[in-house]
């Protein structure tokens, strides 16, 4: 268990995405609620997590799933009462376990009282906690458009003024330049401190320092000055995790919201964009461009900010039938997505299912609860598309793929409630849920355990320095992480072929910390990953007395430049790994391909 006393203690953390509409349903009325959540702990205690990501639980008219939040310091009486959430902080901490809040801190809903007062006179002392700007019904400030269709301005003829909403109408945004929101925001935020929360999600925390005028959204002027005065009003303790979501976010940003003075961590999404030329065109990935972006952040921030690491999430389509193959080789290539990302520099996030290899869903249109959904399939179709045409585009990329039922069992509703869902449970529940993966040692659920486990056990992957290997390679994806004292390489196969090995010098007669086929060696099967891991103390000065004919290169037939690795490494005088136990402390019983704990690599 992490001692949660220690700054900076989320560093060795994995974290777990409660979408709690979805998740368990513990009242029979078809909706996930916080005592379903309670319910579950020993699920997520034996997985191995520190910490939750509880989507928003305030109340909230619920127009876009609780991201309009009409009362911060109420909880929606559809998820129960303050008494359960009280009751879940307390729960989750005893096993361990952090309550991380997601709070929404540019806009509200039209429905908070905030806004009503707003709204009722320009005189009001709430008016200018929004953003309005004085006009004619014809005439809005700008052209701006809001993020899910249609204009992000609003008029009010009884003020004959408009409103600004960078999303929908009823999500106006808050006017970050006044001090009296940002000190209610502030007191808000001390209220859950004081509940015993451990820290917070922001929502769009990138978008606060807009101006609209200037048709600026993201990246104002006075971001930065906005978050370092939440740091020092609001998140005073240095145990508390902040990770805010930063779409904008660069390199270079990301080390000033996470070098010190501002937040833990962002969520970046360059990496979820690349196989797109846009939100709903998907294009096959890019995979030597997919590498070239992690190496970018994982050296960029190393030693001067910190990295987050996730692959799924509430917003996006399932990483399996993304990225993966969610059929012949759906639990081969959950595994290897799930060991290409914990195996980096940084706080991994696990969203709900992703552990068990969930994937996308097909529905017909009118089954759809997604109002980003409904904008865009009504918007083409207007604009004369073909149904078939939007069909496919919402198939892969809909955020409704991420917020199916949790699937725990193959009864009635997989398990997730005794009544039908709020969103239709995917047909694949009956092979595809917790029940079955607990039952199989070789589950995608103990996969993830045991990588979970890893990271607390072996410092390189919290302190390494990343170096990726065969940039070019358009098929596999290799990289090492190095400490000096410890060495881990971690190769991923992409593709359904057969491929030829990666295993630099320095990694033969390695120790096997985990891989997803039976005898990981020799040619590289379909999805195949294999993590590899020795302990050399002095290697540095052994290197000095390297050979050039102790270079590596990576097998023949590799795509791209012959497979000659970035860094030259030695060839040292190894021994194979004595034997470990057949798998790490807390897995199932039986699992497989799991070669012990890694020792000291031989030495």
């Amino acid at each position: 268990m992490l001692d949660k006393t220690k700054r900076d203690w989320w560093k060795s953390a994995v974290f777990y995405q409660v979408y709690p509409k979805s998740f368990q349903d513990a009242n029979g009325d078809g909706m996930g609620d916080l005592r379903g959540v309670i319910e579950r702990l020993d699920y997520l205690e034996k997985l191995g997590v520190d910490g939750i990501w509880l989507s928003p639980v305030y109340a909230s008219p619920q127009r876009d799933n609780g991201y309009d939040i009409s009362d911060y310091r109420a909880v929606n009486p559809a998820f129960g009462t303050m008494s359960d959430m009280e009751e879940l902080i307390v729960k989750a901490r005893d096993r361990g376990i952090s309550i991380i809040m997601d709070l929404v801190l540019n806009h509200s809903s039209d429905q908070h009282r905030w806004f009503q007062e707003a709204k009722s006179s320009r005189d009001n002392p709430y008016h200018d906690y929004y953003i309005w700007r004085n006009g004619t019904p014809d005439a809005p400030p700008n052209d701006m458009r809001a993020v899910f269709g249609g204009p992000a301005w609003t008029y009010v003829p009884e003020l004959r003024q408009y409103y600004f909403h960078h999303f929908c109408p009823w999500q106006p945004d808050l006017n970050w330049e006044n001090p009296d929101v940002r000190r209610e925001l502030c007191e808000m935020i001390r209220f859950w401190v004081d509940k015993g929360v451990d820290g917070f999600r922001l929502d769009v925390i990138d978008c606060i320092g807009k101006q609209p005028d200037r048709g600026v959204v993201d990246n104002g002027p006075h971001l930065h000055e906005y978050i370092r005065e939440l740091r020092e009003k609001a998140f005073c303790e240095d145990t508390l995790v902040t990770v805010g979501e930063a779409w904008s976010a660069t390199v270079e940003s990301a080390k000033q919201y996470t070098g010190g003075s501002e937040l833990s961590m962002v969520f970046q999404f360059e990496h979820t964009t690349l196989d797109q030329t846009g939100k709903w065109e998907p294009i096959p990935l890019p995979l030597v461009q997919l590498k070239r972006c992690y190496e970018r952040w994982q050296t960029g921030l190393h030693g001067c900010g910190w990295n987050s690491l996730f692959l799924d999430n509430h917003d996006l389509p399932r990483i399996v039938s993304r990225w993966g193959d969610d059929g012949k080789y759906r639990v081969q290539s959950a595994k290897m997505l799930a060991a290409m990302c914990h195996g980096m520099q940084g706080t991994p996030y696990i969203y709900q299912g992703e552990e068990i290899g969930m994937t996308n869903i097909r529905l017909p249109i009118e089954a759809y609860d997604d109002l980003e959904i409904k904008n865009m399939y009504a918007e083409r179709i207007a604009q004369g598309c073909a149904h078939d045409d939007i069909m496919a585009s919402i198939y892969a990329r809909g955020r409704d793929n991420a917020r199916t039922p949790m699937q725990w069992s193959d009864g009635p509703y997989a398990g997730f409630s005794q009544a039908e869902p709020w969103l239709p449970v995917n047909p694949n529940y009956t092979a595809i849920n917790v029940q079955a993966a607990l039952a199989d040692p070789d589950s995608v659920f103990y996969f993830y355990q045991r990588l979970i486990a890893l990271r607390k056990q072996y410092p390189v992957f919290r302190d390494g320095t990343f170096t990726l290997l065969d940039p070019e390679d358009e098929k596999r994806f290799a990289y090492t992480r190095d400490t000096g004292e410890e060495h881990l390489l971690v190769v991923c196969n992409f593709t359904a072929e057969e491929l030829p090995e990666v295993c630099p010098a320095l990694f033969r007669d390695a120790a096997t910390l985990l891989a997803n086929y039976p005898d990981p060696s020799g040619p590289l099967r379909p999805y195949e990953t294999r993590m590899l891991y020795r302990k050399a103390a002095g290697l540095r000065r052994m290197a000095a007395q390297q050979r050039p004919e102790h270079v590596c290169r990576l097998g023949a037939g590799a795509a791209g430049t012959g497979g000659v690795l970035r860094r030259d490494l030695p060839v040292l005088g190894l021994r194979r790994q004595k034997a470990g136990p057949p798998f790490l402390p807390g897995t199932a019983p039986g699992a497989k391909y799991c070669a012990g704990d890694g020792g000291d690599g031989g030495q």
